[in-house]
């Protein structure tokens, strides 16, 4: 693709809930893609995210009062918007406009009521977490018209981006008061695809059959997949994460979307050569201690060291399967090593265990302690409702010195302040020997993603957008690249996956050192081919794509 025969825009606006706002997968996209378009828009580039953190600093948004002072005070003053400017602390440092939205929530039906009028958005049963993100959007709509109308940019080509259903009234907004800009929006899991999945319903079996529409009914999700279908519907371009997202997003938005945008990922950070094995070390290190120091016993310096990461749903994230699966390694298969699963997935949670900090703190010998509830790292406010801990006990794992696997559970965000590990999730993913991903709804996956690129070897299923992505560049290019090991999955065959993972697991166990270290590099090698560099090209035929549209639409403005 030649990237000087596409229209560019001069200016992006890029709005996401996720910005300066870890929550999930977006931020991710959104951080690592950020720097890639700094290089090529220089500061022409504006990030708009929420203005939540009230209680204590940001620690990703850096405030510069010297950037665009005149349009700040216009704005504060003549339209009463609450705005703050700086830079997100990423790399690439983009500006970053983070705005307060809680003054609309009073105007809400109004609002609501023009999106019907104009769009037909229903959202006469709105409920949750609706009314604080449309509000969002709509202030986000209002800070890039006064912008663009301050700085004059009519002249220049102007895309506005949004992220999810809940920047979908921001997008509606632009195109009905500012149609001159191009509007782009992406979804990166249908919200209706998501709750059939979570729901326990066949979403892949019956897919084609799937009206959305009745679905939302159904499941009482009809104001979010309204917001999303008619945005999906009104932009210039509609884009999503993956080839899986875009079959499930033609057929329960009714539009199937102009370009498929995988997520990419920003390797810089990740530490080479003699620091990567360092890192590497210095991370086994940790989780063993943790280990040894919650069991009670001693642990093989060896150990396979395993894991799952991601959202606590249990299903969707194939939780499930990844305890079913390391349970038959413990229970039918013989281990010559010793096994250490780790379950790192944020719940409902109190703290650190106060125990487990103290034996940790005074460096405890570990055979001269015995921890009740061997199994988790943090104190859970509702253990006997938590689905993890439920499936351990219900197993019977024991976690003894007698048994081979070992399972725990690490139910804290891994920020590096958790009270227990204190270091980030990276610096933990980089000691793993295997990462377990086994989704059973998973429209890209990060996680498989970032474990390849900290070569760390993953298992995945087909029903992952990276999954699929990987198992077709080694169709291409005709080779089996064992760092990613893709099971087929679809609605029926859930005690097949939980076999294969658990064989590939035995089969990884017996692996020479040699062998390993070959596979870390194929990993490596993989990741390589999923990075911005490659995959930013498809966003620049996006915003093509946007413009190119949106030229056509003003040229009738009966389509207005």
């Amino acid at each position: 693709m030649q990237d000087r025969s596409l229209q560019y825009p001069d200016y992006i606006f890029e709005a996401s809930w996720e910005v300066c706002n870890k929550v999930g997968g977006i931020y991710t996209v959104l951080s690592t893609k950020a720097n890639s378009l700094q290089k090529k828009n220089k500061d022409h580039l504006f990030f708009i995210g929420p203005d939540i953190w009230t209680d204590e600093p940001n620690p990703w948004f850096i405030e510069d009062n010297t950037l665009f002072q005149d349009w700040l005070s216009y704005s504060k003053n003549s339209q009463n918007l609450d705005i703050r400017i700086g830079r997100w602390n990423i790399p690439g440092e983009p500006i970053v406009f983070l705005v307060k939205f809680d003054k609309f929530l009073s105007k809400k039906n109004d609002i609501y009521t023009k999106m019907w009028l104009d769009f037909g958005v229903d959202s006469i049963d709105s409920y949750g977490d609706y009314d604080e993100s449309c509000m969002f959007a709509y202030a986000t709509a209002i800070v890039i018209e006064s912008f663009y109308r301050f700085y004059h940019l009519e002249p220049f080509n102007v895309i506005a981006h949004f992220n999810e259903w809940m920047l979908g009234v921001g997008a509606l907004y632009i195109k009905k008061y500012v149609p001159k800009i191009a509007t782009m929006f992406t979804t990166h899991a249908t919200s209706i695809g998501r709750s059939i999945a979570g729901n326990n319903l066949p979403l892949y079996k019956n897919i084609h059959s799937y009206n959305g529409d009745q679905m939302a009914r159904q499941l009482n999700m009809v104001a979010k997949h309204s917001i999303e279908k008619k945005t999906a519907q009104n932009v210039d371009c509609f884009t999503t994460v993956s080839d899986i997202t875009a079959q499930e997003s033609t057929q329960l938005l009714q539009r199937q979307p102009d370009v498929v945008t995988p997520n990419g990922f920003e390797k810089d950070f990740i530490p080479k050569s003699n620091a990567n094995k360092k890192a590497r070390i210095k991370a086994r290190s940790i989780l063993i201690n943790v280990a040894e120091k919650l069991v009670g016993h001693s642990i093989e310096k060896d150990a396979l060291l395993i894991a799952t990461s991601g959202r606590y749903e249990y299903k969707n994230k194939g939780i499930d399967v990844f305890i079913d699966a390391v349970n038959m390694l413990r229970k039918d298969y013989k281990v010559d090593k010793d096994v250490v699963a780790f379950v790192m997935v944020p719940g409902w949670i109190n703290g650190p265990r106060k125990d487990l900090q103290e034996i940790l703190h005074n460096n405890v010998d570990v055979n001269n302690t015995s921890l009740t509830n061997p199994f988790v790292t943090h104190e859970l406010h509702d253990r006997r409702n938590d689905m993890v801990m439920n499936q351990i006990q219900y197993l019977g794992f024991t976690n003894s010195s007698n048994e081979k696997v070992k399972i725990i559970f690490i139910p804290s965000y891994l920020n590096g302040s958790d009270g227990i590990f204190n270091v980030p999730y990276y610096d933990l993913l980089i000691g793993l020997d295997v990462s377990v991903f086994p989704s059973y709804y998973e429209p890209w996956g990060y996680t498989p993603h970032e474990s390849v690129a900290f070569s760390v070897p993953t298992i995945t299923t087909t029903l992952a957008g990276f999954g699929l992505w990987a198992k077709k560049k080694q169709t291409e290019e005709k080779i089996e690249n064992e760092s990613v090991k893709i099971i087929t999955r679809d609605d029926s065959n859930y005690s097949e996956v939980t076999k294969e993972i658990a064989l590939t697991l035995l089969d990884f166990s017996m692996k020479s050192v040699e062998q390993i270290q070959l596979i870390r590099i194929q990993a490596k090698e993989l990741a390589d081919k999923a990075d911005w560099a490659h995959f930013i090209e498809y966003y620049y035929k996006a915003y093509d794509k946007a413009l190119h549209n949106s030229f056509i639409r003003l040229s009738h403005p009966y389509t207005l």
